[in-house]
């Protein structure tokens, strides 16, 4: 393959004991894009899974059919999204354990902590402030020592994705975590065969001083997220443009056309250097969990996807082939709008364009 793509994975889908007692009985993510509508003609909503249907994760059966498809793609791998709150705490573990333990499916991965608070998104016209759920904490050297033995299952497997010889760690907000626990971590890492450490790679969401914080904090590579990039060339014109079209269209304040907005994701020069890993978004429309506050990118069709890998493919071509890592944004988000598998629109178009770029 031209590079190696790792897929954003969400562990959701199936109800557990958290999601009943903030949300009801059975709620999954499949409740919000089940009951999405459109807001605006012409807005693609609901989005409806063809394939694979309303799945379960729990199901050994669905995560082997996400895996056919992840490879029929050209993915190398999963990036599996991993909370740990502190003190053991965790949300969502099943699926990933499931797939430790058991060694299905025979795919490779990593993990990814997401390491954020959880507040209930109050998206009311009154204005109510979040509500905190759970909180991220950081509680010192011991509660590293515990989250490390829990990685460490994870990193002697045998299709955990490295680096080289260093396991793979992504980092959601990696200016948030103390910078003890980098050096801890690869002290212990060291210590149980992994001579070279691990290959930290924090997410930087386009600001350069957080960039180079990133990589002084103990990072190997850094993830560009350049979505607000495009804010950042939006002109003042621009903006009052936005606003007429939205009002004459009866269209949210942040609906854009996805061939105009991918451009900005990319920076030849900027990707082709070593530490930076650019980011593939194959679609985004938040409608189904912000309503009409959503960031909608309108039109996302297979052939502007493929325009778009095209570009993240070109700028990292320079590099040698066991380092062209490129993140892609995301295998199954549905509830963002932000997925790989076929849906009755478009079926395996997506899919099928990645394979095709990639080959």
């Amino acid at each position: 393959m031209k590079a190696r793509v790792i897929a954003f994975y969400l562990p959701q889908y199936h109800p557990f004991k958290e999601n009943d007692e903030w949300w009801g009985k059975g709620f999954t993510e499949w409740t919000n894009v089940g009951r999405a509508k459109p807001l605006f003609r012409g807005h693609y909503q609901p989005r409806v899974p063809a394939d694979l249907g309303y799945y379960d994760l729990r199901m050994p059966e669905v995560r082997e059919k996400q895996v056919n498809l992840a490879k029929e793609a050209g993915i190398e791998g999963f990036c599996y999204w991993h909370y740990w709150f502190g003190n053991g705490r965790r949300l969502m573990e099943s699926v990933f354990d499931e797939v430790l333990i058991s060694g299905k499916p025979d795919f490779p991965f990593c993990l990814g902590w997401a390491n954020h608070s959880w507040f209930a998104k109050t998206w009311d016209k009154d204005g109510k402030k979040d509500k905190l759920l759970i909180e991220q904490q950081y509680l010192g050297i011991e509660d590293f020592k515990t989250h490390f033995g829990y990685a460490l299952k994870a990193f002697k497997d045998p299709r955990y994705m490295k680096d080289g010889k260093r396991p793979i760690f992504v980092l959601f907000r990696p200016l948030d975590i103390p910078k003890e626990f980098f050096s801890y971590w690869n002290h212990m890492a060291m210590e149980n065969g992994f001579v070279d450490g691990i290959a930290f790679i924090g997410l930087c969401r386009t600001n350069l001083d957080n960039y180079r914080k990133i990589l002084d904090i103990g990072c190997k590579y850094v993830i560009m997220d350049r979505i607000n990039e495009f804010y950042g060339h939006y002109t003042l014109l621009s903006k009052v443009r936005q606003h007429f079209k939205s009002l004459l269209l009866h269209q949210p304040l942040l609906s854009f056309d996805y061939g105009e907005f991918t451009p900005w994701l990319t920076n030849k020069e900027e990707d082709a250097q070593m530490e930076n890993i650019p980011m593939i978004l194959c679609n985004w429309d938040h409608s189904p969990r912000s309503g009409k506050k959503a960031l909608i990118l309108n039109n996302a069709t297979p052939k502007k996807f493929s325009k778009h890998v095209r570009r993240v493919l070109d700028a990292v071509s320079s590099k040698p082939i066991e380092k062209r890592f490129v993140f892609l944004k995301s295998w199954n988000e549905w509830g963002e709008g932000n997925y790989m598998e076929p849906d009755l629109k478009y079926g395996k178009g997506f899919i099928e364009e990645l394979s095709k770029c990639l080959k």
